[in-house]
């Protein structure tokens, strides 16, 4: 499962706060209106693209897109006497939540739609980090089934770019040979993570991230409760993404940031004892942040190489003061090597279980080496 961008099912075992809805329940998108303008624009035309590559950034809406235009193919009949007989083309991809194609595609109950994403781990008990050979062998055979309802079987890969490479080339050969009425609706946050020639083979569609005041309005509607001033600082730490926002409020994200820029603000000297005492918080999960700090941390050194090249990064007014005095400590290709080291360090304590605090303190070591 991707992004979308950030797995919902984690999500809903965060902890309390927002109740996020899984893509496939949600019957509203917002701030995609270019996207679902090409998709009908194929539509209308009679040159719909056997798949599609939906990219962008986690959280974004484009699992939540990938189902609205499922739900939209699924519920359409045959044309007859033309391309639409005497209607008018269709405007939207929208479709009532109490229709029985909705209901069916958000109880993961319709027969025509196969989902591929990130399977359980019963061994582990956490989503398995690859989709595998064996889930991707099982679109082949799917699309060959004539369509039981409708006109189109339909298959959406959540997270293709984090398919292995056997599960990658099983896609290609779908791809190479695409039966009829059938649409491969594939969301990516890293396009260059896929083979060229699965590239090659869709119809691209960039899905960029939100306005602040829509991830704003919707943190509004999904805790109505929030502190106005959380709210927007939750919006400014979302990047533009609706699903990292609810995240971060799920796993108290706002007091994560609070604690690293506390101590970014020290550099280029860090307080041990505050060090310690912000790590030993992390790996005990009172805040739940160790995942977070792996995110926020880059983050804001990417921030401030972007500052060094004379940017604009996606900051409050109170970071920006802070990562201002750090850019201005080093040049921007310093920091963007700093980056690459601190992705590559809590990349290997993901995949070889590394001591989570000595992580934590690795990687405020190298940053206040790199400040100095």
């Amino acid at each position: 499962m991707s992004d979308d961008d950030l797995d919902m099912r984690e999500d809903e075992e965060a902890g309390e706060g927002a109740v996020l809805p899984l893509p496939r329940e949600t019957p509203e998108l917002v701030g995609h209106e270019a996207a679902e303008t090409a998709f009908l624009g194929a539509y209308n035309t009679q040159r719909l693209p056997h798949a599609w590559l939906l990219a962008g950034p986690v959280g974004i809406g484009k699992a939540t897109f990938a189902y609205r235009a499922a739900r939209f193919l699924l519920a359409a009949q045959p044309e007859a006497g033309g391309l639409f007989g005497d209607a008018a083309p269709p405007a939207t991809l929208a479709m009532p939540a109490d229709h029985p194609v909705f209901r069916l595609v958000a109880a993961g109950a319709h027969p025509d739609l196969l989902v591929v994403e990130r399977a359980w781990d019963e061994k582990r008990k956490r989503l398995r980090r690859e989709i595998v050979v064996d889930d991707a062998r099982a679109i082949a055979g799917f699309l060959h089934l004539t369509p039981s309802q409708g006109s189109w079987r339909i298959v959406i890969v959540d997270g293709v770019d984090e398919m292995n490479r056997n599960a990658a080339n099983a896609l290609l050969k779908v791809l190479e040979e695409p039966p009829k009425r059938a649409v491969l609706l594939l969301t990516c946050e890293s396009p260059g993570r896929l083979l060229p020639t699965i590239r090659s083979r869709c119809r691209m569609l960039h899905m960029n991230p939100l306005p602040q005041d829509i991830v704003l309005e919707a943190i509004h509607r999904a805790m109505p409760d929030l502190n106005p001033g959380e709210a927007t600082s939750l919006a400014q730490l979302a990047g533009g993404s609706i699903g990292r926002a609810l995240t971060l409020a799920a796993q108290d994200g706002l007091a994560v940031q609070r604690g690293l820029f506390k101590l970014l603000d020290g550099l280029p000297r860090l307080s041990a004892e505050s060090l310690h005492a912000f790590a030993d918080k992390l790996v005990r999960g009172e805040a739940i942040g160790f995942g977070l700090l792996a995110d926020l941390l880059p983050r804001a050194v990417a921030e401030a190489a972007m500052l060094a090249l004379g940017r604009e990064p996606v900051a409050s007014d109170a970071e920006r003061a802070t990562l201002v005095r750090l850019a201005a400590r080093r040049g921007p290709a310093h920091w963007a090597e700093l980056w690459r080291r601190l992705g590559q360090l809590f990349a290997a304590a993901d995949g070889i279980e590394l001591d989570k605090k000595a992580v934590v303190l690795d990687a405020f070591f190298a940053l206040e080496d790199a400040a100095r």
